[in-house]
């Protein structure tokens, strides 16, 4: 049996070898309370935190340095910026420039469904090169929920890898852009030719009276050396404590926890207390900010949205939790105005959530808006493990407890991780994946 947790240190250490070596000027833009400078290992990953913008060895602060979604909101290098919309041709819908709307640059691409109808559109890819390369782009849209954007590769064979963000939960009326680094849905049986393309296909599915999007700045940026998985537990119940975490201990596997603290203070039986979750940080959890738990979108007021925010942040530092700079929205909730608050107290967190296969890679996502799937089905959390491990990307998996319908049984919760322990992927948590986002931007 593999003891995860006892490599993580080694793979902080790895990516900041390989990744953040020139990012040392960075250092002064962090809040670092430094180690007991006991032990050589903790002494090393205190070293590797003070390199990575954002990253803190303990308590961090309850501000942000800096706003991570501008900071990193254009990773890599440019495919396509949609100035010249003569390289597109529209299959299904309509498809016009945006000169009003745009997320770089002086416009955008604007697409609209004929009613139920999908919406596709491409462009040639012949003499690009997308070996060991992911994509990303900015999209926003006005009819989310239940509506699926595929990025469709094809090389001149007719072999295809499809990239799916498989739900966007950001709410309407308040929208505005995000950015979106899709995972590998499926493949081919041959694996394309990336460096002998065809053309890319993007494709809007829903399953409303119409749809509309825009679509800005597609980017191209490196595809990762290793692949990850990240076990998400939302509302602290007492259920992971009681039945989850003693498996996790077995297999050396941390968790991120995002717990309320409103229930954590009732003191019910059935969340967990806060010296429980003190614990559970010392055995290697990560506890972050799920807040006070209604909907931050139905929230108009800044002032109201902001308050908010410092207060739930300020019951993690009170309580010494460390993970207090990710957030995990509740109910997966998020718009425009809540997200330009959110970047005052958060670096990283989401998110759209789906059912079904809803991957990432990790250098190029928006860092408060990832994506994560559903724990319910064990195939379907079995297969985000496989397409992380293949294709170097990351699943982030998400759990509540064993009797409710989000959450696959214990039996196959345990199933699940005798499969992770036995995939060449590695579990991870929010510190890890911000590691690597920062770390090839």
């Amino acid at each position: 049996m593999v003891q995860k947790r006892a490599s993580r240190r080694r793979f902080l250490a790895i990516a900041s070898a390989t990744g953040i070596a020139g990012m040392a000027g960075c250092a002064d833009r962090i809040n670092n309370p430094g180690g007991n400078g006991n032990d050589n290992n903790e002494s090393n990953d205190s070293s590797d935190k003070q390199s990575v913008p954002g990253l803190t060895d303990g308590v961090p602060a309850l501000e942000t340095k800096f706003n991570s979604r501008e900071q990193y909101g254009q990773p890599g290098e440019s495919l396509d910026d949609f100035s010249n919309l003569d390289d597109w041709t529209v299959g299904q819908g309509t498809g016009e420039a945006d000169t009003e709307i745009a997320f770089v640059g002086e416009q955008s691409f604007k697409l609209q469904s004929n009613g139920t109808e999908d919406i596709a559109v491409e462009r040639s890819l012949q003499g690009e090169d997308l070996t060991e390369k992911d994509l990303s782009l900015a999209l926003r849209t006005t009819t989310p929920m239940r509506i699926t954007v595929n990025l469709r590769i094809v090389d001149q064979f007719g072999n295809q890898k499809v990239y799916s963000l498989r739900n966007i939960t950001y709410r309407s009326p308040d929208v505005g852009w995000f950015r979106s680094s899709p995972g590998v849905f499926q493949q081919s049986s041959v694996e394309p030719s990336l460096d002998y393309l065809d053309r890319l296909e993007i494709r809007v599915l829903h399953s409303k009276p119409e749809a509309e999007v825009w679509f800005d700045d597609l980017r191209t940026h490196q595809t990762a050396d290793n692949g990850y998985v990240m076990l998400s537990w939302d509302d602290g119940m007492t259920d992971y404590y009681d039945t989850a975490a003693p498996l996790h201990d077995e297999y050396g596997f941390s968790s991120v926890q995002a717990v309320i603290p409103r229930r954590v203070e009732q003191a019910s039986e059935q969340y967990l207390s806060v010296s429980q979750l003190q614990e559970r940080q010392d055995a290697g959890d990560q506890i972050v900010v799920h807040g006070t738990h209604n909907p931050m979108a139905e929230l108009d007021d800044e002032e109201a949205i902001s308050e908010r925010l410092r207060k739930d942040k300020q019951w993690f530092l009170d309580n010494d939790f460390e993970g207090a700079n990710y957030i995990v929205h509740p109910h997966n909730s998020f718009d425009k105005t809540s997200l330009e608050q959110t970047t005052n107290y958060h670096y990283c967190g989401g998110f759209n959530q789906a059912g079904h296969v809803n991957m990432t890679s990790v250098y190029g996502f928006d860092p408060l808006v990832l994506p994560r799937t559903i724990g319910n089905n064990l195939d379907i959390a079995k297969q985000c493990v496989d397409l992380a491990a293949q294709h170097n990307q990351c699943t982030i998996l998400n759990f509540h407890r064993f009797d409710a319908d989000n959450t696959m049984s214990k039996a196959d919760y345990e199933s699940l991780l005798e499969y992770i322990d036995g995939s060449d992927i590695e579990v991870i948590d929010f510190d890890d994946l911000w590691k690597l986002r920062t770390s090839n931007s």
